[in-house]
């Protein structure tokens, strides 16, 4: 029988002690499906890359799920399938801890009292909500009004120095900022803030990867089209079949930065990460290519970088037990931090401690 813990490059114990004096890290991905290519080129490698430098901690944000329509029935698969392609992706177990959102109470208790104290006026001046609002039109919830102070609560919980976020996620950032700088100066001391004031961790290249079927829009799992998207676990033959029917155009030749020319900007910048190359080399290699020529250069690309992820991660979901007793652990860790902060809160805010 294999060895606990065999298959991750970390020895036990799952949370590691050596990372404490480091900058800390916070970040999240929802359990809404399958990751794609844009949650780990955009974001998931970043942090791999990175997480010797960092005490990370790495969330399933399943509440923030619920914000919208979502399947009751695959939810809590999909919050497994999210933990173990973190997993499969890279994120140590030495350097990092991985849990799930609702099992930490404090997010929300802690969401309520941010609730308490942030202006109705910021939140309604929030891009994303305002898009997704129009979409949902009289059905909208609260929750996703709400989306932004919860966020803030899973970054303040964790005392986050950085916080890795796109391009679309630096107003939700700033409105933390916001409400940081509120609740210190209302219920805090300049020697003895309440709350620290997380920084941004923006990764400039590959930051928007964006869909397969229009180059202007951002790679997204909310887009119904499965074929604007390659997720992190299709098969070959469906990755080749979505760049086979891609978005192109008809010019010959292949270059950078074209506003008139989208999809071929993306395609390239997908071909770049993907193959690890400067954006320098891929210009001069495909600068003569037809759209026949790359397609298949970038199908078999894709397909060579997700192999590994994929069979690591057959090999996650082979030991259920040994996945629910990281992400146990995980827990165990997030809820002791995160009750350090929102008792610093809840004192400072006054209220009664509990006997």
């Amino acid at each position: 029988m294999r060895q606990p813990n065999q298959i991750f490059s970390s020895p036990l114990p799952i949370q590691s002690t050596i990372a404490m004096e480091k900058p800390r890290i916070l970040s999240g991905v929802q359990p809404t499906g399958n990751l794609h290519l844009g949650n780990y080129l955009g974001a998931i490698r970043s942090w791999v890359e990175q997480q010797q430098n960092y005490d990370n901690f790495f969330c399933v944000v399943d509440l923030h799920a619920i914000t919208v329509p979502h399947n009751s029935q695959t939810l809590a698969q999909d919050t497994l399938t999210i933990a173990a392609l973190y997993l499969a992706c890279g994120i140590d177990l030495q350097y990092s801890t991985i849990f799930v959102q609702s099992h930490v109470p404090a997010h929300s208790e802690l969401a309520w009292l941010l609730n308490c104290i942030t202006p109705l006026n910021w939140l309604e001046r929030m891009i994303q909500f305002k898009e997704k609002a129009v979409k949902q039109g009289e059905n909208v919830s609260v929750g996703l009004l709400d989306y932004p102070v919860l966020m803030a609560a899973d970054i303040l919980l964790y005392d986050a120095d950085k916080v890795p976020v796109g391009e679309d996620q630096k107003q939700h950032l700033e409105l933390t900022r916001d409400i940081v700088i509120r609740i210190n100066d209302k219920f805090g001391r300049e020697d003895a803030p309440v709350l620290k004031l997380p920084e941004p961790l923006i990764r400039k290249e590959g930051a928007r990867v964006m869909s397969l079927a229009d180059g202007t829009k951002k790679m997204s799992k909310s887009d119904e089209s499965e074929l604007s998207r390659i997720n992190l676990l299709d098969p070959p033959d469906v990755i080749q079949k979505k760049i086979k029917k891609c978005k192109t155009d008809p010019q010959r030749g292949l270059w950078f930065d074209d506003p008139e020319r989208p999809e071929c900007h993306n395609l390239l910048t997908l071909y770049t990460l993907l193959s690890n190359q400067t954006k320098e080399a891929v210009a001069k290699e495909c600068a003569e290519m037809g759209w026949g020529q790359f397609k298949p250069l970038l199908t078999a690309t894709a397909i060579a970088a997700l192999e590994p992820i994929q069979q690591k991660y057959a090999e996650i979901l082979a030991d259920a037990g040994e996945l629910q007793r990281i992400i146990q652990a995980g827990n165990a860790k997030a809820n002791e931090t995160a009750d350090k902060t929102l008792t610093r809160v809840r004192d400072a805010l006054g209220f009664l401690a509990a006997p």
